[in-house]
């Protein structure tokens, strides 16, 4: 069994076993030509089910067929143009290549005696993003898994900075569209269950600044302590950015810690076009970046920010085997002192590559493609009479939903929208995601492939309301 240790005696087997298995997907990249194949829960289990895993088939190949069946087949391929659901972005290829040399070099990015050149380069990397921000020379920051864990960090360094010893006292304020993991970081912080206060948002799914404040004042008149402001970069239903300088005005009048969830927005960190839609970020005391949805960064590439380098303290802890309080002293860098987790994966790599290939501007440009997709999408959508669309998009995702001629029951127009849904994810011709607006069912694009045209777009409309003419043909049918 030695003979599987990647190693100095293993080095061609391991050339063999990846570039075949580089040749297998790069067969099915090419070969796709839907975004799914339709496959059921109850199809596919079976044949998962049945594999035995005591029992080896000891040959790759062999491996790969078998693979080819249980997933490379039927997996959910983000590059095809018509994916059109969740932030889920098609991959670059220096991206691609980062992650093969890191994964078989395997550095743990959390002390410098496990990475050396790996803890520089994502220093490095935390420096670049932070510059792109605006959050000045003290500021510092981490590579997590990803928004949920950048938001969670985010708030525990609010919550140790707000200086309170009553955690009952403490409020989160963040809009009503603003993103899941807010609730959950204040759940998993001990806050109490009406610690996350839900800010009201306008038209434009953004935050209302007035409400905000109104918010803010009776918080300092109940007694309360506003522990931080959560503001939105690009929500996830809406791709909504919230007014930013706005709010880190109030939050500078209220001293309240300002954390912005740019997790979806960053983007526009390397935009060409729409910088100027994130101004008022530099203000923020901590900021979430997501590089594996507007950076077409392979999952997982995300970090925190913070202006104050000092702040990331609260989540230091020293242990003598693995990054003893004498390393501070001799200056050695472990960004295990800045990170929740300890074994961290050099995700930095990718981002790296990608730069280091493509440049900054590569990207931007790639992302701005995208936004300028969605106004399009909305266009199409307005001039439809078959849609209701929502908002017109700030970043690249669209919210709509079918609206037939002739039926005016909203439940019924419900049921149609998320049949439609359903049937074309059956059909493997696409896939879009939901969601409710106004306790109502809607369907959403979420824009991530420049390659996605309009005729894209036009096409899959044209599905969904096929599939929800459809149903409710046989609605009226088993009515009568």
């Amino acid at each position: 069994m030695r003979s599987h240790l990647l190693n100095d005696t293993t080095a061609e087997q391991y050339r063999r076993s990846v570039t075949e298995g580089i040749e297998r997907v790069a067969a099915k990249l090419a070969a796709t030509d839907r975004p799914f194949t339709g496959v059921t829960v109850d199809a596919l289990a079976p044949a998962i089910d049945a594999i035995d895993l005591d029992k080896p088939l000891l040959d790759t190949a062999a491996v790969l067929d078998e693979l080819e069946d249980v997933y490379l087949r039927d997996a959910i391929y983000f590059h095809h143009p018509r994916y059109l659901a969740h932030l889920n972005c098609p991959v670059v290829i220096p991206a691609v290549l980062g992650e093969a040399v890191l994964s078989a070099v395997n550095s743990s990015l959390d002390t410098w005696d496990q990475s050396a050149g790996g803890t520089l380069i994502e220093r490095k990397l935390i420096d670049w993003t932070t510059a792109r921000i605006g959050l000045g020379e003290n500021a510092d920051g981490v590579f997590t898994s990803g928004g949920t864990q950048s938001n969670l960090q985010a708030l525990l360094l609010a919550r140790e900075e707000s200086k309170t010893d009553s955690l009952a006292k403490l409020r989160v304020f963040a809009s009503e569209v603003s993103h899941f993991s807010v609730k959950k970081s204040a759940k998993l912080l001990g806050l109490g269950q009406d610690a996350v206060v839900s800010v009201p948002v306008d038209h434009d799914k953004r935050m209302q600044t007035v409400a905000l404040a109104r918010e803010l004042e009776r918080c300092r008149r109940d007694g309360l302590v506003p522990m931080t402001v959560v503001a939105t970069a690009g929500t996830t239903d809406f791709g909504s950015i919230d007014p930013l300088p706005e709010i880190a005005e109030l939050c500078e009048q209220f001293g309240t810690w300002m954390h912005v969830d740019a997790a979806y927005g960053c983007g526009l960190l390397a935009s060409l076009k729409y910088r100027d839609r994130i101004d008022g970020i530099e203000r923020a005391d901590s900021v979430t970046v997501d590089y594996h949805k507007s950076f077409f960064q392979p999952v997982s590439s995300s970090a925190v920010l913070v202006r104050d380098a000092t702040t990331l303290r609260h989540a230091t802890y020293h242990a003598e085997y693995l990054n003893p309080r004498r390393m501070v002293q001799e200056r050695i860098p472990n960004q295990v002192d800045k990170s929740l987790q300890t074994t961290r994966r050099f995700d930095a790599l990718k981002l790296w590559m990608t730069l280091r290939v493509m440049g900054a501007d590569g990207i931007g440009q790639l992302f701005d493609e995208v936004c300028d997709l969605a106004v399009e999408g909305w266009q199409l959508l307005a001039a439809d009479p078959r849609f209701d669309v929502v908002v017109e998009p700030t970043l690249s995702t669209l919210v709509f939903r079918y609206i037939p001629a002739a039926v005016t029951d909203p439940a019924e127009i419900d049921r149609a929208n998320l049949y439609a849904r359903k049937a074309l994810f059956a059909s493997g011709d696409a896939v879009v995601a939901g969601t409710k607006v106004q306790g109502r069912h809607y369907l959403k694009f979420t824009l991530l492939n420049p390659e996605t045209t309009a005729e894209d777009i036009a096409a899959v409309l044209d599905l969904i309301a096929g599939h929800a003419e459809q149903y409710l043909g046989e609605s009226l049918d088993r009515a009568s």
